[in-house]
């Protein structure tokens, strides 16, 4: 057992939080949107997304791009893109707002970001960057042209934590990983991806947008991607945080998470469409996991999913699905993934919560992975709700506010289901019964949020930095006198921290940690009192 030193600093001072890495947006409600006002403002898709790209007119392309980018390069107007074009040896590729770079289908156009080199894009609401066909309105479709891949220098849990990207003949150009979380490969904000992921080998397809241990000083936020021919999004590794995230009518997986992929997903909205599903193999809204065997690899795929609105092929569930479709779960959770989902709500779909192998099991029994405050919509007598035998869910999803007997009315959004090519509106109307019920009270969202109370005995309960190097804090304040456990175990289960502290009193505590003979990675804690635990996850680096 490696040791760990703690020190027990009492305060004097009550309840002062700081947010230490701020990220998470608080909400009440669950889903991706709020109650509407009437305008504009509580419709974060508004302005720079479009939900009928197969009908939208671009413009002639007045620049050919079609060989490596290796010095800084910047572009603007209508670029049409041809080839596999990577961008190296450290360069910096900016690209102006309004920007419209069209794919060649012929030449399986893709725009490969190499590792230490970086992307410019930031567009704006009113002028988002889009990555697009290059084929006519009416003969465009999915897997029109490769898509676009990010890779850095984060961690991933492939051996030698080095891989390369799957879908392309490997090179050093097609390299991923490191040892640097905090690796950054430039800013991608108010994007669209349209008709990308095109099979660049058989069953090697590359997605609308994929991310190779992509670090966490990389900023990735509104970004749709329309009708891929692979998954929407696919994380390999890494640590990059999101927000506002669209997957539109993909054909295979619309969230999926391997290697060791350790990031925050904030604000996402999945829609799909009944005539699209991967005929090779199956499509999930969110498929996770640890790798291809199911190993215990680290660090293990643990990334944490939060107010996410997903309407799968069935729509409001009066949508018959058509003979030979290859659709399965909303969420297929497996190979020892330990990802989390929080404050989310799911419709139409056959299946809904599956939850695959026994050390997939385990990692949602021993506090590893959570499943909370998520609503599973319109479900019927004898569909599939969830997979396993009841003793297993039963030991958490009523406990941690899960709901399955909801229905479409009871949810009551602004108008979800229109016909496929229309906007929708997937706010709420006031009286919602997802208007409230979410909570950000577990642990693991990293005590972020400004004198958050927590159940008592415990009140402002904080962990900080996370990630940490050489020392980690567990703030808080204890409404009772009590015995306080703490044990830390590394993501295998092994337990490398067990120690007690007697005669606690009431007041604030401090807990610090010293971390510095840990190998960088995820460890499990908990906190506990004769009657409550508060379980979170520390990342060391």
């Amino acid at each position: 057992m490696k040791r760990i030193y703690l020190s027990i600093v009492a305060l004097t001072f009550s309840g002062m939080l700081s947010a230490q890495n701020a990220f998470w947006t608080h909400t009440n409600y669950r889903g991706a949107f709020p109650v509407t006002d009437n305008t504009s403002a509580t419709d974060w898709t508004s302005g720079w997304s479009n939900f009928n790209p197969e009908n939208t007119v671009y413009g002639t392309p007045t620049t050919t791009v079609s060989t490596d980018i290796t010095t800084n390069t910047t572009w603007s107007g209508i670029i049409l893109l041809q080839n596999k074009v990577y961008v190296k040896n450290g360069a910096t590729l900016t690209i102006e707002p309004g920007t419209i770079i069209r794919g060649d289908k012929a030449s399986q156009a893709s725009l490969i970001i190499t590792r230490n080199s970086k992307i410019n894009a930031a567009g704006t609401v009113t002028s988002p960057i889009i990555f697009t066909s290059n084929e006519s309105v009416g003969n465009r479709a999915e897997g029109d042209w490769g898509g676009l891949v990010i890779l850095g220098n984060a961690v991933n849990n492939q051996p030698g934590g080095i891989a390369n990207i799957e879908g392309i003949a490997p090179s050093n150009d097609t390299e991923f990983g490191g040892t640097n979380d905090l690796d950054n490969s430039g800013v991608l904000k108010y994007i669209r991806i349209e008709f990308a992921g095109i099979a660049l080998q058989p069953n090697k397809e590359i997605n609308g947008i994929t991310f190779g241990s992509v670090g966490k000083q990389t900023e990735v936020d509104y970004i749709q991607v329309s009708f891929s021919g692979d998954d929407s999004f696919e994380w390999f590794g890494g640590t990059v945080d999101c927000k506002h995230l669209i997957a539109y009518r993909g054909l295979d997986d619309d969230f999926d998470t391997d290697y060791g992929y350790t990031g925050r997903i904030q604000f996402g909205l999945i829609i799909r469409d009944k005539d699209l599903s991967d005929a090779a193999g199956d499509s999930n809204a969110f498929e996770s996991d640890n790798d291809a065997n199911g190993s215990n690899a680290l660090p293990k795929t643990a990334a944490i999913f939060s107010n996410i609105t997903i309407v799968g092929p069935k729509g409001n569930g009066s949508i018959a699905l058509p003979t030979g479709e290859k659709f399965e779960k909303s969420f297929r959770i497996r190979r020892n993934s330990a990802i989390s989902v929080f404050n989310s709500i799911t419709v139409g779909w056959e299946k809904g919560l599956s939850i695959e192998g026994a050390s997939t099991e385990a990692n949602f029994t021993t506090g590893t992975s959570f499943f909370s405050n998520n609503i599973l919509v319109g479900y019927t007598s004898g569909s599939t709700i969830v997979s396993a035998l009841p003793s297993f869910y039963s030991s958490f999803f009523g406990v941690e506010n899960n709901d399955s007997t909801k229905t479409v009315a009871q949810v009551d959004w602004v108008n979800l289901f229109p016909a496929l090519g229309n906007t929708p509106d997937a706010r709420l109307k006031s009286g919602s019964i997802a208007a409230g019920g979410a909570s950000f009270n577990n642990a693991i969202f990293g005590g972020e949020f400004v004198s958050t109370k927590i159940q008592d005995p415990f009140i402002d309960f904080n962990v900080y930095p996370n990630p940490a190097k050489t020392e980690f804090t567990i703030q808080f304040e204890l409404a009772s006198a009590s015995q306080t456990t703490i044990q830390i175990y590394d993501l295998r289960g092994t337990l490398i921290l067990d120690e007690k502290h007697n005669n606690l009193q009431v007041g604030n505590h401090k807990i610090h940690v010293n971390t510095s003979t840990l190998s960088s990675g995820i460890y499990q804690a908990k906190i506990q009192t004769a009657g409550t635990t508060k379980s979170f996850r520390i990342s060391i680096l």
